[in-house]
């Protein structure tokens, strides 16, 4: 108990490729993509100027969540962390509901990259005239999907020449979309700055605390996730007890800094005169580049042309990263025999080969049913919320039965910050809304089918234990938070008071808490369950397993 835990290296095998730059712009570079682009805007819209206070707190209960998943990464080192650090705890149904619901929202979030790059070109007069990528209300025209195809096209075969050039191309771009919201913000400050646009409209909360709570889901969370990146390749890492915690900590710090100052100089430099009537259409009603709007309105023409350059390399850069994030996770999900063996296939340099190729599938699908940014951005909050509530229930039941195992991070006052991340993860599910959490819900069961095929088809001699008891937390964790969103006010019939519903999501969430860390597997099962990362059954060279 309590040994190192490595992936495997050498032909056929995951490659340890990845140094601490390259992680730190992994999870940099997925946090700064389009959230910053159309975040602002979605933000303020729903709740004015107090849109500073919705980034504030986002970033507090994202800040726990990401020093669990510091510890965990830094500990377990393994691909597709997410997914199996739940497994260790809880067993394979348990790390299949986690994996599942991380591979949903890390699939769909290249699509939504590359809507937020067609969203923002598409506001240049010439492209709107004579290409014509979008329909008013935002959604793909045909031409448009052509070229969304070609994004995925382009991400997916990065992704195939291995984890180095993704590495190595990713820093490049991460450098360029830092400087370019640092150097937004301080010219158009220095040009325009309207303090009183930060009581307009109705006041700094023209629609209070609901407005608050509403803009989380509406941008502002979705913007601050992909800290978790560096954890989803750190099977992958030179050194990883060393380098995924200070990657994760040290992104979610830059990160965070970044969007404050982002809204800040939104709010203070838009006309005052678009405001007399509230915050509906702060920069116009149809325009989806809001920035690129203000340069050009404070005379800053050449910096809007830079813009429009980062409106393709941000989102880019972060749909590149997600398409190797999604394979990790169903690699890590395959190798474990939750999903069909042929997905933890690793090719001759060192990729999961056939797990790319289902990212790029499944992407080209969501094109399909969600075809705007923000019809999406709701769902991929809530799934990536299940994903994260998973994290601080396994670090607990970890550090009780698994205790001596070494760790390099250690979550300071574990035993408050651990409840403190779950109960934030079901606040954030919560404020998704309803429609959201019950299409999850669905989805749940559709993966739950694939499961229960994959495990019919394996031979019985194979097949690992369910531990169904330690896993019987989980369904009514879900369906208890797809209940209270129902009766509550954000999608549901608003059944219960204003106040309320917040109590009734932290008391049923500290209830489930307390109770799954109990439930977990015992110490001699958590061990076996790491010590079979070790074997790596399905990391072998040669054609993809039947």
């Amino acid at each position: 108990m309590g040994t190192a835990l490595t992936e495997g290296t050498g032909p056929g095998r995951l490659r340890r490729d990845v140094g601490f730059w390259g992680l730190l712009f992994v999870s940099l570079g997925s946090i700064i993509g389009s959230g910053w682009l159309l975040g602002a805007l979605t933000a303020a819209t729903i709740a004015g100027p107090a849109s500073l206070l919705s980034w504030v707190l986002a970033a507090a209960m994202l800040a726990v969540l990401a020093l669990v998943h510091a510890e965990l990464g830094a500990a377990y080192p393994v691909a597709g962390g997410t997914a199996r650090f739940p497994f260790f705890a809880f067993g394979p149904l348990a790390g299949f509901t986690a994996g599942w619901m991380g591979w949903v929202q890390a699939v769909t979030i290249a699509p939504i990259e590359v809507e937020a790059t067609l969203s923002y070109t598409d506001h240049i007069g010439w492209v709107r005239q004579h290409v014509g990528l979008l329909h008013p209300d935002g959604t793909l025209t045909g031409t448009g999907l052509l070229v969304a195809s070609c994004f995925m096209l382009l991400f997916t075969a990065v992704n195939i020449l291995g984890v180095k050039l993704l590495s190595d191309s990713n820093a490049v771009t991460v450098i360029w979309k830092t400087l370019v919201p640092l150097l937004t913000v301080v010219v158009l400050m220095a040009l325009t700055f309207h303090g009183s646009n930060f009581t307009a409209g109705g006041g700094f909360a023209p629609y209070g605390a609901h407005g608050v709570f509403a803009a989380l889901p509406a941008g502002v969370v979705f913007a601050l996730q992909g800290f978790e990146q560096a954890i989803q390749l750190a099977g992958e890492a030179r050194d990883p007890q060393r380098d995924v915690s200070r990657a994760v900590i040290a992104a979610m710090v830059v990160g965070t800094l970044v969007y404050l100052l982002l809204e800040v100089a939104f709010i203070a430099t838009l006309d005052p005169a678009g405001l007399v009537h509230g915050w509906a259409h702060p920069v116009g009603k149809g325009d989806f580049g809001p920035y690129a709007t203000l340069a050009t309105a404070a005379g800053a023409g050449w910096l809007a042309v830079i813009l429009y350059i980062d409106a393709v390399v941000s989102p880019a850069g972060t749909g590149l990263v997600y398409v190797a994030a999604s394979s990790r996770l169903s690699y890590a999900m395959g190798h474990e025999r939750a999903l069909p063996g042929r997905l933890a296939w690793i090719d001759r340099r060192g990729v999961p080969l056939v797990s790319i190729l289902l990212a790029f599938v499944v992407g080209e699908i969501a094109f399909l049913p969600f075809p705007s940014w923000q019809s999406l951005v709701g769902l991929v909050t809530s799934a990536t919320s299940i994903m994260y509530g998973f994290a601080p229930v396994a670090l607990h039941a970890l550090r009780l039965r698994d205790a001596d195992r070494p760790r390099p991070y250690r979550l300071p006052a574990w035993r408050l910050l651990c409840p403190v991340a779950f109960v934030s993860a079901n606040l954030i599910i919560y404020w998704s809304g309803y429609q959201a959490d019950w299409k999850l819900g669905a989805s749940l069961l559709v993966g739950l089918a694939i499961f229960a095929a994959t495990r019919a088809a394996t031979p019985r001699a194979e097949r690992r234990a369910l531990h169904l008891r330690s896993a019987g937390w989980v369904w009514p964790w879900l369906g208890g938070l797809i209940l209270i969103g129902r009766l509550g006010r954000y999608g549901g019939v608003g059944a219960l008071p204003d106040r309320w519903d917040l109590l009734a999501v932290i008391g049923y969430s500290l209830l489930i808490y307390y109770t799954a860390v109990r439930m977990a597997m015992g110490s001699a099962d958590v061990d076996a369950a790491v010590a079979a990362e070790e074997q790596g059954e399905f990391d072998t060279p040669g054609p993809p397993p039947a």
